[in-house]
């Protein structure tokens, strides 16, 4: 009796519960980044290690750990120290324990100062980061909110809703205190008008960058939506780099023009105050 056929699956994938394999060079991939990893591992533990050293670590032969470890030398996340032939962690390490340190700690340490001064100004008070998503235009992205007496019923929530940097409060600062090339590819594309008031032009846009940079605190009137005014003020890393924003929202009948400059120092020292709960002491 001939060998049984099964019948053809054309469902285009694997059935239910069937584990796929990958593939070799997949499989090969993978084994790379996780020796990779243990060979940062490895220099986190030991200090400096040669080759010969890791090589033996990783059980692989001297001129596949060189290959490793001169990948890992070209993204800068380990060094050669010298002559030596030996190996450390790189500078890459710090920009990438930085970067994640910071996005970990902003909403940690800015929570407590938002939630007083939510309670003290009866209105919404947002952090903001600067999202610039590869192939996405740059925008604010909303990580904390607290709302105040006031503004709890009216207020809508911001949380990881982003919003165009030249339309808001907290786009301004992050803009205004963005690099030149930053700012560049921000202003040099057509800039969206969503109501009436919002600030279109390059040139005013650009005047109001810098007035933000000599007060410290940017403001809209109703430029995102109508009826909606906003001020905010910029946050700090610990080595003095603007991270986030801080913003202040609410009703335009409610938040007039009027308390912008009040509400703009007041936002200037919580900005401070989170920016130094991140490390940084600004200096005199």
């Amino acid at each position: 009796m001939g060998a049984r056929t099964e019948p053809a699956d054309d469902s285009g994938g694997p059935e239910v519960g069937t584990k796929v394999q990958p593939s070799g060079q997949a499989q090969s991939q993978v084994q790379s980044v996780d020796r990779a990893l243990a060979i940062l591992d490895l220099l986190a533990r030991r200090g400096e290690v040669g080759v010969t050293e890791l090589a033996a670590a990783l059980d692989v032969h001297k001129s596949t750990a060189s290959r490793l470890v001169g990948a890992l030398e070209v993204r800068e996340l380990v060094e050669q120290i010298g002559d030596r032939g030996k190996y450390r962690l790189g500078a890459g390490i710090l920009r990438l324990a930085a970067a994640t340190t910071g996005h970990l700690d902003v909403t940690g340490q800015a929570r407590p100062v938002c939630a007083v001064l939510a309670r003290e100004l009866g209105e919404t008070v947002n952090v903001a980061i600067l999202d610039a998503l590869e192939g996405q235009r740059a925008a604010a992205i909303n990580v904390l909110q607290e709302f105040g007496a006031t503004s709890s019923v009216a207020s809508r929530d911001w949380i990881g809703r982003r919003t165009p940097l030249h339309a808001t409060s907290s786009g301004k600062v992050l803009l205004a205190h963005a690099d030149a090339a930053a700012q560049d590819a921000v202003l040099g594309a057509p800039l969206e008008r969503y109501t009436p008031r919002t600030v279109t032009d390059v040139t005013a846009l650009r005047r109001q960058l810098d007035d933000v940079l000599r007060r410290g605190w940017a403001s809209t009137c109703e430029e995102l939506e109508v009826g909606l005014n906003a001020v905010a003020s910029p946050v700090r890393d610990a080595g003095g780099v603007v991270v986030a924003a801080v913003s202040v929202s609410g009703p335009a009948y409610r938040f007039r023009a009027g308390r912008f400059p009040a509400v703009g120092e007041r936002l200037v020292a919580a900005g401070a105050e989170i920016s130094t709960r991140l490390g940084w002491f600004a200096r005199a």
